[in-house]
């Protein structure tokens, strides 16, 4: 086991002061990552407020044997994925305000940018949600977060080949939904372009994956 972090250490025997500074120190890692992964939602706050509580409850169960911040994504991504789930089991009612879904303000852009950006993620997310949870996982923490395929394996604990063929799966349904969807010409491009300079490192590109189905 490694030597933990003394903020770590120290959070972990409940000091308040280092509780603090933990929040302060991962906080925009927390929102990002839930961000990421419920997508545009005006429960983003509570998520992530939720994966702190979260956080600070399993801390005694960190023992340095992967990084804090992977461990922590892990805690973030799993109360997220909850969220989600929670999100897909209850009934919608039609008309409901898109205001609600925004994403949280850019103050370098303008108004209507701001307003074509939300209406681009609501989009997007519609898609993903139609994805299978495991292939929606592994394609917003490895597409969308910028999470390592490996770093993504100890996340959704799950071999680094089978996190591959997951993405592989998750990028060619989402592609083809992309490709119908005049609103996201410009986000399939962009992500097509992220493929192939992956796949040019020898990475986790779309042509490179193993056979079947990826869950």
């Amino acid at each position: 086991m490694a030597d933990l972090d003394p903020l770590i250490a120290a959070a972990q025997r409940g000091e308040p002061r280092a509780l603090r500074g933990l929040f302060e120190r991962y906080r925009n890692d927390v929102l990002r990552i839930a961000f990421r992964v419920i997508g545009p939602s005006p429960d983003l706050e509570d998520v992530a407020q939720e994966a702190f509580v979260q956080i600070i409850r399993s801390l005694p169960s960190y023992r340095g044997n992967a990084k804090f911040s992977t461990w922590l994504f892990r805690v973030v991504t799993n109360v997220a994925r909850m969220h989600v789930r929670r999100e897909r089991s209850r009934p919608r009612l039609a008309g409901a305000p898109e205001g609600l879904l925004e994403a949280r303000p850019d103050p370098g852009q303008q108004p209507d940018e701001e307003a074509a950006r939300n209406a681009r993620l609501r989009a997007l997310y519609r898609h993903l949600d139609a994805l299978s949870e495991k292939k929606r996982t592994v394609l917003v923490l490895h597409d969308l977060a910028g999470v390592a395929a490996a770093e993504v394996a100890q996340i959704v604990e799950a071999p680094v080949l089978t996190v591959r063929t997951r993405l592989f799966y998750a990028r060619k349904e989402l592609y083809a939904a992309l490709a119908s969807d005049p609103e996201l010409t410009d986000l399939l491009a962009w992500l097509q372009a992220q493929d192939g300079e992956e796949r040019g490192k020898g990475g986790t590109g779309t042509t490179g994956a193993a056979g079947g189905g990826g869950g």
